[in-house]
């Protein structure tokens, strides 16, 4: 079953200011985004992706690049960095503010605030695709809990505040199980909070599925349509607190044996079917597999339109050069239509054929070891 307070699409959060502070290739960046549809030319290195990484810092975690924040601090002052934005939203306004200095852990200030990075989650839902996620369904389970977990994240922002405080938790147990610790009140102080941590991190995924399911195919039928599933390597964990809580006491001397917890939602795995075909997606072709992901994007970004009455901000890494010219099409049409701010990056303007009358057009180039950002006409 869908939202009961599903809402009309009224249109698109945007960030319309953005500057970026020794941030990556770019010491200084101002740029200026319009609504809809950005694409970013330049040469491979020039700096086009640092500016969607930043952009997509405007929201819990690590960003597209999952990187550690010392690795983005331009090299080689090691200053820190620094990303500044004014965030647009149907129905209101905030200025956004995210650093860290050199050492120190990521900062967040939302309308002059500190603000915790889940609060980026409730003013700002931001989705991405990039080439190094073309591998999702070929290798390790690591990167699909990420991926259903950024999903989950879009349509429920407290997710990130149950998934860390299960992580925490497990920690501190598996700590226990290394030292060879059985102190029973530790153990079950912790299971306890494993359980509650845990039972809400299951619930989320679910629904965020099943919000994804819900939603319509694309007219265009361009994309195939993948059915998906949470999967574990063993039975699947009980649902509730008190259920997953107990199987967690009961597999206490298994995982002291294993040195690690050996059951619960940080063993899912995410599970993805060719719908037309009947074929899982790891055994499809290297282009249907890229077809499946841009369909989940596209249906991910729906779905949040759906259910907030704005479409989510798109980041789309190099997107253009893997999808034929009907495909580029299609994903170029739904963006419109869907009237979703979308940052395209891409090698040259070519690939953009039918979209440039409708796109601000942004050139980033390469001069030393700096990027510079440039607007030209569309």
């Amino acid at each position: 079953m869908y939202l009961q307070d599903e809402k009309q699409a009224q249109g698109g959060i945007a960030v319309s200011a953005l500057t970026l502070s020794h941030f990556r290739s770019h010491r200084a960046a101002r740029l200026t985004l319009r609504e809809g549809p950005v694409v970013i030319t330049g040469p491979n290195g020039a700096g086009k992706t640092s500016l969607l990484e930043a952009v997509s810092l405007l929201s819990p975690g690590r960003g597209l690049r999952a990187a550690g924040l010392d690795e983005i601090a331009r090299k080689p002052e090691g200053l820190g960095w620094k990303v500044t934005a004014t965030l647009h939203r149907p129905d209101m306004s905030h200025e956004v503010e995210t650093w860290a200095e050199p050492g120190e852990g990521r900062q967040v200030r939302i309308d002059g605030k500190a603000a915790a990075q889940s609060g980026l989650g409730r003013i700002a839902r931001v989705l991405w695709l990039v080439p190094a996620m073309d591998r999702l369904w070929i290798e390790g389970a690591e990167g699909r809990r990420r991926f259903l977990d950024r999903v989950t994240l879009s349509f429920l922002p407290d997710h990130a505040e149950a998934a860390l405080a299960y992580d925490k938790a497990m920690r501190d147990r598996n700590r226990l199980l290394r030292e060879q610790n059985a102190d029973p009140v530790w153990h079950g102080v912790l299971e306890a909070q494993m359980g509650a941590a845990g039972a809400a991190v299951i619930a989320n995924r679910a629904a965020a599925l099943d919000r994804l399911a819900a939603v319509p195919d694309a007219a265009s039928g361009a994309f195939p349509r993948a059915d998906l599933a949470v999967t574990y390597p063993e039975d699947v964990p009980p649902a509730g607190a008190d259920d997953l809580s107990a199987a967690l006491a009961a597999g206490r001397r298994r995982d002291m044996a294993a040195g690690r917890t050996l059951i619960g939602p940080h063993r899912a795995d995410l599970s993805a079917v060719y719908a037309a075909k009947g074929m899982a997606a790891a055994q499809c072709s290297t282009g249907e597999q890229k077809a499946l992901l841009v369909s989940l994007i596209l249906a991910n970004a729906r779905a949040v339109a759906r259910q907030d009455g704005a479409a989510p901000i798109l980041l789309m890494d190099e997107i253009a050069a893997h999808l034929d010219a009907g495909r580029r099409a299609a994903l170029y049409a739904e963006i419109v239509e869907m009237k979703a701010q979308a940052l395209m990056t891409g090698t040259g303007r070519e690939l953009f054929d039918g979209l440039l009358g409708q796109a601000q057009v942004l050139a980033v180039a390469e001069s030393g070891s700096l990027s510079q950002v440039s607007e030209e006409r569309a």
